[in-house]
């Protein structure tokens, strides 16, 4: 029983890496050890869980089923332990974070030193990335996005107030091509897209009048994260819709100035989203706790 369990953790750590390696690094054994450990586990259960070349591990069908099933009940054992290893009013242990950067840079990163103060037994594990993913699934204990991320029916706590998405520009780029002074005007400008997945982009919604408006915005330039898409802004590339806190600094600077700020339009704040209510453990709530009471 001792060793099919220790082949499960060996996989999902596997599942969730994708590299041998990093996930032998993880449970503090050797690669090879690994390795062997994923061969008796499919060896035993019949079929093969991952594709391996020289180059790549990728999971096969089977090991994707596996890995939705075992990420998940592993992951409320991990809180259990955590929870019972815990004194009753003190936070303690792994906290695994799913988030994009700028809610990392806007919301995080300015606070995570007096957090770590605040709670020395809590290890923050902050994995970024652009797109919400099934937090469940992939073994998280909470995600932060604007509004509830994937899951409709998961528990969302604000975390600050509304967000504004602006448009933004450089001044050399207001120089050579003009200011827009109308939402209209925006359609002849070359304006950089964001987009949030294979069939989805980030909205360019302004207010007109009290009414939202979403302009079908053109350009020549096509990103996967806002930064990069204010970055190129900043250099002058075009025009960019951007969150106004994340973009607070370079506003500050002068390196880009806010295009039509009354037609600024407050959207959801960002808000950490988790499964369920039942049994939250201490580490969550020392962490939402804390964020919440310093992102308003």
């Amino acid at each position: 029983m001792v060793q099919n369990l220790n082949a499960l953790i060996g996989f999902e750590a596997a599942a969730r890496h994708l590299r041998f390696a990093r996930a032998a690094a993880e449970l503090h054994v050797t690669p090879t050890a690994m390795s062997k450990l994923i061969s008796q586990l499919e060896s035993s259960l019949g079929v093969r869980l991952f594709h391996r070349t020289t180059r790549s591990v990728a999971l096969t069908e089977a090991g994707q089923r596996l890995a939705s099933t075992i990420g998940p009940a592993l992951q409320q054992l991990r809180a259990g332990l955590d929870e019972v290893g815990a004194e009753p009013a003190e936070a303690a242990g792994t906290l695994r974070i799913n988030t994009s950067y700028v809610a990392w840079k806007v919301l995080l990163e300015p606070r995570v030193r007096e957090f770590n103060a605040k709670h020395p037994r809590v290890k923050l594990d902050v994995s970024l990335e652009n797109l919400a993913v099934d937090i469940v699934q992939r073994g998280f204990d909470a995600g932060i996005r604007p509004g509830r991320g994937l899951h409709a029916d998961a528990v969302a706590v604000p975390l600050s107030g509304p967000q504004r998405l602006v448009v933004v520009g450089a001044p050399s780029y207001l120089a050579k091509h003009g200011r827009p002074k109308t939402l209209e005007a925006l359609l002849t400008h070359d304006c950089i897209r964001q987009r949030l997945g294979a069939e989805r982009w980030l909205e360019w919604t302004l207010l007109s009048g009290r009414k939202p408006v979403t302009l079908a915005v053109q350009g020549r330039l096509i990103v996967d994260e806002m930064r990069s898409a204010l970055s190129l802004a900043c250099g002058g590339s075009g025009l960019a819709y951007v969150f106004e806190s994340f973009a607070k600094e370079d506003l500050a600077r002068g390196a880009v100035e806010v295009v039509l700020p009354k037609q600024a339009l407050p959207r959801e704040p960002f808000c950490l989203y988790y499964p369920s209510r039942r049994q939250v453990a201490p580490k969550l709530r020392a962490f939402i706790d804390f964020f919440r009471a310093r992102g308003r």
